[in-house]
């Protein structure tokens, strides 16, 4: 079981504006991030250099939130977006390499 950890109030900021059945989705798909031992790449990926996505599909609109392993069991959760184009954009993985560089520096 992986404990989740939101970093500061990046998750709750995207999350918390969002209307309930995408919240219900993202509750979800959390579940699964948290129980399962092998993640289904339907919802779990990984990016570059230690940073993963989690995948969330609601309705027509797909979210992503970027994530990092800390001691290989805590997730912490970044801040997330809805994805409007086929690639992840650059500048979305480089802002979620730069809260990781301020977790490990303010841990």
């Amino acid at each position: 079981m992986r404990i989740l950890e939101p970093y500061k109030n990046y998750f709750w900021d995207v999350y918390n504006p969002l209307r309930q059945n995408v919240k219900d989705k993202i509750d979800y798909v959390l579940q699964i991030v948290i129980s399962v031992q092998r993640i289904p790449i339907k919802f779990f990926k990984h990016l570059e250099d230690g940073i993963y996505e989690i995948r969330i599909e609601a309705s027509s609109n797909i979210y992503r939130i970027f994530t990092f392993f800390d001691d290989n069991k805590l997730v912490i959760l970044l801040h997330g977006f809805q994805k409007k184009t086929q690639k992840t954009p650059r500048k979305e993985i480089e802002r979620a390499k730069k809260m990781r560089k301020d977790y490990y520096e303010n841990k």
